[in-house]
């Protein structure tokens, strides 16, 4: 995969992607990222970048043309080929104004070829970049940023790692929160003592089984998996309904699932 990013402060990328397992598969040639300095396009002597909005208002917002000739420049596929889904790419503004970023959209990115993602700044970028020649907008989350470079970051990592052979073992990509296991269907089981299906994560231990008197549950060193499996579940149902209810509105419950969580609400699950 190829990841360009658009920016006006391409030294921000300096740290984060040189760690974890974006440098591992940068090294492996899994992906390719390149950073571009908006600046580089502009052609008056102070490379000016932005400029007041039209109409008044505070604040400065990102102007077309460096934007425009950087994608130019980069030879990306025009915009009704990447809407028509003529070609594997697409170009991502970074945007407050955004729909909501979230696992199944990091699925899908991953499964592209090339994507270029333009970071926002100041107030917003000029309307005629989001209307003429970005084919998604994403925000990140319902809170403002200096500019979309952190959100860029947060992307790259999110994709980065669902590129098979970037983690080493590729099925703890799927047993992760957020992420719903494909092969389930409505009302089965989860599949194994592995699978969060779409909750957050259930708690993890590791040694030493005592620590400070704070010891690991009894049912995680029983060895029976069966057993294994409920308490994940369960402890992934509790710690959904207490930090986000909202994600049990798209889990695929099964009959057990009501049941534990009729047990932790206390109410009838339908």
């Amino acid at each position: 995969m190829k990841i360009d990013i658009l920016t006006i402060f391409p030294d921000f990328f300096r740290g984060p992607l040189d760690y974890g397992i974006v440098r591992r598969a940068r090294e492996a040639g899994l992906v390719e990222i390149s950073i571009h300095d908006l600046r580089a396009f502009a052609h008056d002597r102070h490379r000016t970048v932005d400029d007041r909005p039209f109409g008044g208002g505070e604040g400065m917002v990102l102007k077309p043309e460096p934007i425009f000739e950087c994608l130019e420049a980069l030879g990306a596929a025009a915009r009704e080929q990447r809407l028509a889904g003529a070609t594997k790419q697409s170009v991502i503004l970074l945007s407050a104004q955004g729909r909501r970023f979230e696992q199944s959209v990091a699925v899908e990115l991953a499964g592209l070829e090339r994507i270029v993602l333009i970071c926002g700044r100041y107030e917003g970028v000029d309307e005629r970049v989001s209307a003429f020649v970005a084919d998604r907008e994403y925000s990140i989350g319902d809170y403002v940023l200096s500019g979309g470079e952190l959100g860029a970051a947060v992307i790259v990592d999110t994709v980065t790692r669902l590129i098979p052979g970037a983690v080493g073992n590729e099925d703890s990509t799927r047993q992760e929160s957020f992420s719903a296991d494909p092969e389930r269907q409505p009302g089965d089981a989860p599949s194994s003592t592995c699978v969060s299906g779409g909750l957050l994560d259930y708690p993890h231990y590791t040694r030493p089984a005592d620590f400070r008197g704070m010891s690991v549950p009894d049912v995680l060193l029983s060895g029976n998996h069966d057993e294994i499996r409920r308490w994940r579940r369960r402890t992934a149902l509790e710690k959904t309904v207490r930090n986000r209810p909202d994600l049990l509105q798209s889990v695929a419950l099964s009959d057990e699932d009501k049941e534990l969580l009729a047990r932790i609400t206390g109410k009838e699950i339908q």
